[in-house]
């Protein structure tokens, strides 16, 4: 029985699974399985890897499940006590699973845990180590586009870990649940740790579990299905998580979100995929707040301890981009049999 289970999944990324698998079958710690689940990929990825690399347990779907799909299929047959998350378009450190492993076994409270996430292309710069949630429901990446160094050499509690290279205690996720299969891709690991932070589980950074990415190599291809998974899975996070006392002292906040985003988007010229993503947050209001009641049912957390864990600085960090938006070419068709799903 592996103490860890990773799960890679993948749609048309051939290209990116030598450097993936091959730094996994680096790995110091052993007792762990890889799980590539295969998204009806037509690049003929699922036997790339049955071809070179047989230790990879291969799950190949007949269509498109997207980033939460798929994980969703990988954790059914995983066995591991750890899950972990792993993007396609990574390579990870040697030490990176033993870092996971033995901080498990340290940090008991913690049901998840952050990798130190650098750019592929420079790994002196940090992507991510976990990220932030603002008040009003904006994230924030914690230590995005530093220089990495002895500020990032020290374990921090952080709201939550990007799903490129996430860790996630089994005990936990029996007990939260799941990736909600709503989502698709885009913010349904702040879902996840937005959960995992009201049912009391803190989630810890991991200066050496470290992974090098190609920060958005897939999805930049579709900036379409960017925008409409971003800008609806925002307000599913928000609707079904937030405790109403802070969705009321919010609202000004959350509004001023909503207008920027708005302006943003219209400026950017995809006023298109915003207002459908909108209409579809109206359309899943009912079954969002019927799983809103069984999140605040079970919250274990004072909303005051909550409010302490949410920074306010996520909104600020939106300024810049917002004034930074230019027209861009002409956005494909929300086809989910074209769109990425093994990639953020």
């Amino acid at each position: 029985m592996p103490e860890i289970s990773v799960i890679i999944v993948n749609w048309n990324g051939r290209h990116f699974l030598q450097d993936c698998l091959s730094s996994l079958g680096r790995q110091t710690f052993r007792h762990f399985e890889t799980i590539l689940v295969d998204n009806g990929s037509t690049d003929g990825s699922a036997d790339y890897v049955h071809a070179n690399f047989p230790g990879v347990r291969v799950l190949a779907l007949n269509e498109n499940r997207g980033f939460t799909g798929g994980n969703i299929a990988g954790y059914e047959i995983a066995s591991g006590e750890i899950v972990v998350l792993l993007n396609n378009d990574t390579e990870a450190d040697p030490g990176w699973l033993q870092a996971i492993y033995d901080s498990a076994l340290v940090y008991q409270s913690a049901g998840s845990f952050a990798s130190k996430m650098l750019y592929f292309d420079d790994r002196s710069r940090i992507e991510n180590c976990g990220f932030e949630v603002d008040l009003a429901g904006t994230t924030v990446e914690v230590g995005r586009d530093q220089v990495d160094g002895p500020a990032w050499n020290r374990p921090q509690k952080v709201f939550g870990a990007c799903g490129g290279a996430a860790a996630y205690r089994r005990s936990m996720l029996e007990r939260i649940g799941f990736l909600d299969s709503d989502f698709f891709m885009i913010y349904e690991d702040v879902d996840l740790s937005f959960r995992g932070q009201i049912y009391g589980y803190d989630c810890v950074y991991l200066p050496d579990a470290i992974v090098y990415h190609r920060y958005r190599s897939t999805i930049k291809k579709q900036p379409a299905l960017q925008v409409f998974c971003a800008q609806r899975n925002i307000d599913l996070v928000y609707l079904k998580n937030q405790p109403l006392v802070l969705i009321l002292r919010s609202a000004p906040r959350r509004l001023i979100y909503e207008i920027g985003a708005a302006v943003y988007f219209v400026r950017q010229g995809n006023a298109l995929p915003f207002v459908r993503a909108k209409w579809d947050v109206l359309r899943r209001l009912p079954a969002t707040l019927r799983k809103r009641r069984i999140v605040q049912r079970n919250k274990r957390v004072p909303t005051s301890q909550l409010r302490m864990m949410m920074r306010g600085h996520a909104l600020h960090s939106k300024w810049k981009k917002f004034f930074s938006a230019r027209k861009q070419p002409p956005t494909l068709a929300l086809d989910s049999n074209r769109l990425p799903g093994g990639s953020r």
